[in-house]
């Protein structure tokens, strides 16, 4: 089992009114050289699937509650995290170890040749098990795991933006290169690339 690290606490309330960030959100696709600190990687991680109900409820939205989702924080220059590919552990809140070693430049290969991806900080690729909203939802399941993404997605850019960070989605990418840079297993597809970071 790859080694787990337990994430700074989430934190519930900030700032920033929904509303301001709301009106802030624009995509950003230049980034600055100050690294992400681990409380805000967490936090992003944590606006687009972390568990807010004792339930295992989560802050976004999911079709019959089957949660296909599942986030990896490429790590560039993440404060205390070495340069690596995690997976979020929503339950615990925390991250698990999947590959050492720096995968930026290889997703921007993979994206198309987007060579600004690789200045980001940090990224975090919305990858999906379809498979455990198929078996609910049959043929309906593609649009709603697609929702569920969308959705989490922008929990994560507005929670960017509260944060005075931004970023974008990004679509454009060979699928099977995405999945051997992030050692993804078979049953997983990724669905998007969110760049994330300080603005130059």
């Amino acid at each position: 089992m790859p080694p787990e690290s337990a994430l700074p606490a989430p934190r519930a309330q900030g700032p920033v009114p929904l509303e301001k960030a709301l009106a802030q959100r624009r995509s950003q696709r230049s980034f600055g050289a100050t690294p992400l600190t681990a409380a805000e990687a967490g936090q992003l991680l944590w606006a687009a699937q972390g568990i807010t109900g004792g339930k295992g409820e989560r802050n976004a939205p999911s079709a019959g509650a089957t949660y296909p989702l599942v986030l990896y924080l490429v790590a560039g220059h993440v404060d205390s995290l070495a340069a690596g590919v995690y997976r979020y552990l929503p339950q615990g809140h925390r991250l698990q170890a999947v590959a050492m070693g720096d995968v930026r430049a290889a997703l921007a290969i993979a994206a198309r040749g987007q060579r600004w991806i690789a200045d980001a900080p940090a990224l975090v690729v919305i990858a999906a098990q379809p498979a455990r909203t198929v078996a609910r939802y049959g043929a309906h399941a593609e649009a709603y795991v697609a929702m569920e993404a969308g959705a989490a997605a922008q929990n994560m850019l507005l929670q960017a933006t509260a944060l005075g960070l931004g970023g974008t989605l990004v679509g454009a990418f060979d699928g099977a290169a995405v999945r051997r840079s992030l050692a993804l297993a078979e049953a997983e597809q990724p669905l998007t690339i969110v760049p994330v970071g300080h603005r130059r």
